[in-house]
């Protein structure tokens, strides 16, 4: 398939979840906005309504290879570009669609890409600090590393990191890159674990996590299009659709719940939230996707428009 190999197969967080809300009893359109590997995709269409159309975007070349020739059985009832999220209303322009009657977003990192060491994604394996989901442009985490102002470095680490030594590990990396670049995956571990205590080393969770999210969401600029792509992606569903958005972190979590309240609250509200608190995986999908313990998934859907008298 590609150099990911023919026996991967992607394991979606909520499959089950995400197909209950977004399936139909008639055919639909349906857009992914982060595709990836195509394991949501995968499973909307096996249960949907026949007749039902998939359109899938993702940033990741490599990704969109993959879910094409997955998904190549569905032949011209899928549709898969390589794009942004926030392109999402040229994208469906470009094709000629106008609305559709289902929205997924997924703002997790597959799997693929964490085990992939050339995408530097991972602490756990040693490779280049890259961690841009679109290897072809824009700067690199070691650009951002080797180059950012320690200040900065900080505030990037704690905001996006949430990490309570962020200004630690900013001033190390600043001092490790004065002797040498730091330019893998290997190299940022061992400062981000010098730099921290000896207790927080060996915490519940590895002490460059919230590090290597930080500098990922930053280096993709993560955070600053959801709003945006969600409210477009409102703009685009039809009377009576759903959209559905997957968070990994707080972070996300946070500008989907504020995002869907804004517009629901509106004086001409478009949208009604379906899910009071997100939804968790259950215990069972917990023990055999360890990955999906930190999913949270919210709903909502479009009005019909009110009729003046």
């Amino acid at each position: 398939m590609n150099s990911i190999g023919r026996e991967f197969a992607h394991v979606p967080v909520l499959g089950k979840e995400v197909c209950d809300w977004l399936t139909s009893e008639r055919p639909l359109t349906i857009l992914d906005c982060t595709v990836g590997y195509g394991g949501h995709a995968e499973l909307l269409l096996k249960s949907s309504h026949a007749g039902t159309t998939l359109i899938g975007l993702d940033r990741d070349p490599m990704a969109v290879d993959f879910c094409r020739q997955r998904l190549n059985r569905f032949g011209g009832s899928v549709v898969v570009r390589q794009g942004n999220h926030r392109d999402l209303k040229r994208h469906l322009a470009e094709l000629g669609v106008s609305t559709v009657g289902a929205v997924l977003f997924d703002f997790g990192v597959s799997s693929p890409q964490l085990e992939d060491a050339a995408r530097g994604f991972s602490f756990q394996l040693d490779g280049p600090l890259d961690m841009r989901m679109d290897q072809s442009t824009g700067r690199t985490a070691a650009d951002l590393v080797n180059n950012g102002d320690e200040h900065d470095l900080a505030d990037i680490i704690f905001q996006f990191g949430e990490e309570r030594y962020a200004r630690r590990i900013a001033r190390a990396i600043v001092q490790e890159r004065r002797h040498r670049r730091v330019e893998t995956t290997r190299q940022l571990t061992a400062v981000v674990a010098q730099s921290v205590p000896a207790f927080y080393r060996h915490g519940r969770i590895h002490c460059a996590t919230r590090t290597f999210q930080a500098l990922r969401i930053a280096v993709n600029q993560e955070l600053e299009s959801l709003e945006p792509s969600l409210r477009d992606a409102v703009e685009v569903l039809s009377e009576g659709g759903r959209i559905c958005a997957i968070s990994f972190h707080s972070l996300e979590d946070r500008i989907v719940k504020h995002t869907f309240k804004s517009l629901a609250q509106q004086p001409d509200s478009k949208l009604a939230v379906l899910t009071k608190k997100p939804i968790a995986a259950s215990k069972e999908e917990c023990e055999s996707n360890p990955r999906s313990r930190s999913a949270k998934l919210r709903v909502a859907e479009r009005q019909p428009r009110l009729e003046l008298s």
